[in-house]
C-alpha cells in the first residue's frame, strides 16, 4: 500500500491534481475537510464529536482527525494507496501519521509539494470563490490569514519531510496538465 501526501498552500491545485492522481493510479483521495463533512453527515461517533466542537467554535483536535483517517485506511483495501490532502498540517500531526503507518508496517511513500507564490495563491482562491460560490474564499482578510497560517504552521513540515528523503517539490504555477505530468514522473 502506498501513502502519498499532497502538500502545498491553499489554491495550489491540490484538489484538482488529486482527482487526476486517483484516476491514473487507482488511489483513494483523503481530504480532511471532506472527511469531517462526511462523518458529520453520517452521524458517526467521531462526526458527532467533531460537530459539537465546530458548533462551539473550536477546532477539531488532532486525535479526532487521526481517528477518521485511520478508519479510511482500514476500510479501503481495494485501492493501490492513498493521497492525503490537508493532512498533516503540523509536525505533531506528521508524527501521529508516522506512528499509524509504523503500526501498519509502512510509512509515507512520497510527499509531493506544489509550490506557488503568495500573490498567485490569492488570485486562485478568489477565482475558486467565483466558480464554487465560496464566500469565505472571496474575503481578503480570510485569504491573508490562510496564507499566514500555512507559512506559520504547515511550512515547517517541509524540513521534517526533507530529512526523510521522500520530499519532492513541483512547480505549481504551470498548466494543470504540466503539473500532473511532473507529479506522474514522481510517482513512477
Amino acid at each position: 500500500m502506498k501513502y502519498y501526501i499532497l502538500f502545498g498552500p491553499p489554491g495550489a491545485g491540490k484538489g484538482t491534481q488529486a482527482k487526476k492522481m486517483v484516476e491514473k493510479f487507482h488511489l483513494k483521495h483523503i481530504s480532511t475537510g471532506d472527511l469531517l463533512r462526511n462523518e458529520i453527515a453520517n452521524k458517526t461517533e467521531l462526526g458527532l464529536k467533531a460537530k459539537a466542537l465546530i458548533e462551539a467554535g473550536n477546532l477539531v483536535p488532532d486525535e479526532v482527525v487521526v481517528g477518521m483517517i485511520k478508519n479510511v485506511f482500514a476500510n479501503n483495501n481495494d485501492v493501490a494507496g492513498f493521497i492525503l490532502d490537508g493532512f498533516p498540517r503540523t509536525i505533531d500531526q506528521a508524527k501521529m501519521l508516522d506512528k499509524i503507518l509504523e503500526g501498519m508496517h509502512s510509512g509515507v511513500t512520497k510527499v509531493i509539494s506544489l509550490k506557488i507564490k503568495d500573490g498567485l495563491i490569492g488570485e486562485r482562491i478568489k477565482k475558486r470563490a467565483e466558480i464554487e460560490g465560496r464566500k469565505d474564499d472571496a474575503d481578503e482578510k480570510i485569504i491573508k490569514n490562510r496564507i499566514d497560517t500555512y507559512h506559520r504552521q504547515t511550512e515547517p513540515l517541509i524540513n521534517y519531510y526533507k530529512k526523510s528523503g521522500n520530499y519532492h517539490e513541483i512547480e505549481g504555477e504551470r498548466s494543470i496538465d504540466e503539473v500532473f505530468e511532473a507529479i506522474s514522473r514522481e510517482m513512477q
